[in-house]
Parts: structure tokens; C-alpha cells; sequence
């Protein structure tokens, strides 16, 4: 019963389409505008923490891999 359960969530989970408006790349071209221009050097800042905001879940990831094959390869 659990398995049907969690497939049948699974499966309705999945095919749900919800539309985002990603406003990363509208910000980057923004900053780059600014310091193209040399308006302000806000745009570095920015380019910065996108970039930060970026790599953080990738390096959570990683961590938490090396870390499950770790205690996978002592077992």
C-alpha cells in the first residue's frame, strides 16, 4: 500500500507544470549594461551573488555525496 501510495504521489507530482519567470539572466544583462556604460559598479556585485547563489546547492550536493559514499564504502 505504501508503494502505490508514493508512486501514485510520484507520478501526479510530475506531471504538474507550473510556469516561473527566471529573472537571473534579465538581472546579469543589467549588470553587464551598467558596467559596460560605467554608470555604477553595481553590476559586479550582482554578477558576484548570482554566482554565489548558484554554486551553493551544487556544493551542498556534493558534500552530501561524498558523505553518503563514504559511510557506503565502510558498510
Amino acid at each position: 500500500m505504501k508503494k502505490f501510495l508514493f508512486a501514485s504521489l510520484f507520478f501526479f507530482l510530475s506531471i504538474i507544470v507550473v510556469n516561473v519567470q527566471a529573472q537571473c539572466s534579465v538581472c546579469r544583462m543589467g549588470a553587464e549594461t551598467n558596467i559596460d556604460h560605467k554608470e555604477n559598479e553595481r553590476g559586479k556585485g550582482l554578477n558576484k551573488g548570482i554566482l554565489y547563489l548558484m554554486s551553493v546547492p551544487y556544493l551542498m550536493g556534493g558534500v552530501a555525496g561524498i558523505i553518503w559514499w563514504r559511510n557506503k564504502k565502510k558498510s
